[in-house]
């Protein structure tokens, strides 16, 4: 997919550091030799990110797509970004650990409040984002997927409109296609054949915005419960909480539904 044309907008940084500035090189140098004179690399790596201003790039032809909506910041993305300019000095199982399951350096006491300070105020807002408007939003997606699938196991025979209908009926009121139309009219994105993850994560928030602006309040905090419970249970499932930020309906209330 092509990029838009237009201004490109800067995610903020550290407020003493002049807007446009630092540059992703000098992000890395910077990042390196902190790794390299004793600092802990996951500080370091949160530091970089804290400074990182581009909310998009393209490196060795590999499209990195950091800030999604001009609102949703995946911020795992943008660590494996700056891990593979520094893969020299980090240690590799620490690495995977963190990409792959979220998992913070043991020998390490960074809380989540000390994590939101790191990133700065704007990322860790869009951060949030990410969280309720992605993870949480595919854990519903799931959740509903499998209230189908047991539907049908126990249904004896015959047809029943409720049960035959999509997660994407269920959840968002249409089909599949209805939305794909919807998002291209609304976005100018075409989703069809090859898909980017990049371009599915646009789309999942998108349907994130879409069931906001669609549904009652009652009937979002029931569906993101049943989101944010299905994440629980497969966070318990390997044992790991997800770091960066609580996650519940109370704060999920305040920020969406107010």
């Amino acid at each position: 997919m092509a990029l838009r044309p237009g201004p490109t907008p800067v995610i903020d940084g550290p407020e003493h550091e002049p807007a446009g500035l630092p540059a992703p090189d000098e992000i890395i140098v910077r990042m390196r030799q902190a790794i390299a004179s004793g600092q802990h690399w996951f500080e370091a790596l949160l530091d970089a990110v804290g400074r990182w201003r581009l909310p998009e790039e393209v490196v060795d032809g590999r499209h990195y797509r950091y800030l999604i909506a001009n609102e949703a910041f995946d911020w795992l993305l943008l660590a494996e970004r700056l891990l593979d300019a520094a893969a020299d000095l980090v240690p590799p199982a620490e690495r995977e650990a963190l990409l792959w399951s979220n998992r913070w350096p043991e020998d390490l006491e960074i809380d989540d409040a000390e994590f939101a300070r790191r990133i700065g105020p704007a990322k860790y807002s869009a951060h949030l984002n990410y969280l309720y408007g992605i993870l949480v939003e595919e854990a519903l997606q799931l959740a509903v997927e499998e209230e189908i699938h047991k539907e049908i196991r126990a249904r004896v025979w015959g047809f029943d409109q409720r049960v035959d209908e999509t997660m994407y009926q269920r959840i968002y009121g249409k089909t599949r296609d209805e939305l794909l139309a919807l998002h291209y009219q609304e976005t100018g994105t075409i989703m069809r054949g090859h898909v980017s993850l990049g371009d599915w994560k646009a789309f999942t928030y998108w349907l994130f915005k879409h069931r906001l602006k669609s549904q009652d309040r009652a009937r979002i905090a029931s569906d993101t419960r049943k989101g944010l419970a299905q994440l629980t249970r497969m966070e318990h499932a390997v044992r790991d909480r997800r770091h960066g930020a609580p996650l519940d309906d109370a704060i999920f209330a305040a920020r969406y539904t107010a």
